[in-house]
């Protein structure tokens, strides 16, 4: 059987939806089963079992021997929570007692790490860099990368692990994320409502409103290199998933606007107070790591991505 902890949610039920097209399912999905925001995005998946996050670590002590592969995409993803009680506890000990028993039971396991964790960048978005330097930017990023940090100083380790550095995905079945969804499930919403798209001004002399760049990855891409890794368990580490390509919110933008045959109409708003301090100009994934690992497939550009998520996800046809 396949775990897959986040199963209701963004990447999660996306990659559910690719294992079961490649025909899997035998999976068991672990989730907070109380929140029905995210019911809708197991509507068309074929799975063995569904299980309460609060009740999986006892079921995977139990049942370890059913398991061959773990996905553990689970975690609190909100980047503007400050409560970092509730980081150490879903983020970071949750994954801890997970990875414990993977590596106990020689079981593989992929798991979510985050962009968040190079803050803001000033020592790059390399992988193969050492990730002691980097400084997160907020509660979010410092659970991820203490994450990373105790998982590399494991002596017991499973027979194969990867830590997936995701960018800014976006597409399909993250409506129930709301603030925190993609910058194009809001804009299109903004656009829909008031013929418009607002974006965050520029706090920053040398950037330009709406010049802000960010390695904007489609999440069919995303759930593409976590099946490679699944199918090619090769080295065990921490990998960038990104597109290798900044774009600017501008550019962005722009697509949006083509794709719902519209004419170009920004507003450029102030950056929240809350969020202004840890928002970041630019990332921009560095691949080598992941291109030398065997990953060939071409990322799917913006302009499609926006195009397809817009017309065949969010109710505009062609």
């Amino acid at each position: 059987m396949i775990v897959i902890t986040g199963a209701r949610g963004f990447i999660g039920s996306n990659l559910i939806e690719k294992l079961n097209a490649e025909g899997y399912e035998d999976l068991i999905l672990v989730d907070e089963i109380e929140n029905k925001d995210k019911n809708i995005n197991l509507s068309d998946c074929r799975y063995e079992k569904l299980i309460d996050r609060s009740h999986f670590l006892d079921w995977f002590i139990e049942n370890y021997s059913l398991v061959k592969f773990v996905f553990h995409l689970g975690a609190r993803t909100d980047t503007a929570e400050q409560n970092v009680k509730i980081f150490t506890e879903l983020n970071l000990n949750y994954s801890k007692s997970l990875f414990s028993i993977c590596s106990k039971h020689q079981i593989p396991i992929i798991y979510a790490s985050s962009a968040a964790t190079y803050g803001n960048g000033e020592f790059g978005y390399n992988d193969q860099h050492p990730i002691q330097q980097l400084k997160p930017l907020n509660p979010y990023g410092w659970s991820k990368q203490n994450f990373d940090l105790w998982v590399k100083e494991q002596n017991e380790q499973p027979p194969f692990w990867a830590g997936l550095k995701f960018f800014n995905v976006y597409g399909k079945h993250e409506g129930h994320k709301h603030r925190m969804a993609s910058v194009i499930l809001h804009a299109y919403d903004q656009i829909q409502k008031t013929g418009k798209m607002r974006l965050f001004m520029s706090h920053k002399e040398a950037v330009g409103n709406g010049e802000q760049k960010r390695d904007f990855i489609a999440v069919q891409d995303v759930v593409d290199i976590c099946f490679y890794f699944f199918l090619h368990p090769k080295e065990s580490g921490l990998y960038n998933v990104g597109t290798g390509q900044a774009r600017t919110y501008n550019d962005l933008s722009n697509a949006l606007f083509l794709a719902l045959k519209k004419p170009t109409n920004i507003e450029y708003i102030p950056t929240p107070e809350d969020i202004r301090e840890s928002y970041q100009y630019y990332t921009q994934a560095e691949l080598k790591k992941l291109r030398s690992a065997g990953y060939e497939k071409a990322f799917i550009s913006l302009e499609e991505g926006v195009e397809k998520y817009v017309q065949e996800y969010l109710g505009v046809s062609s």
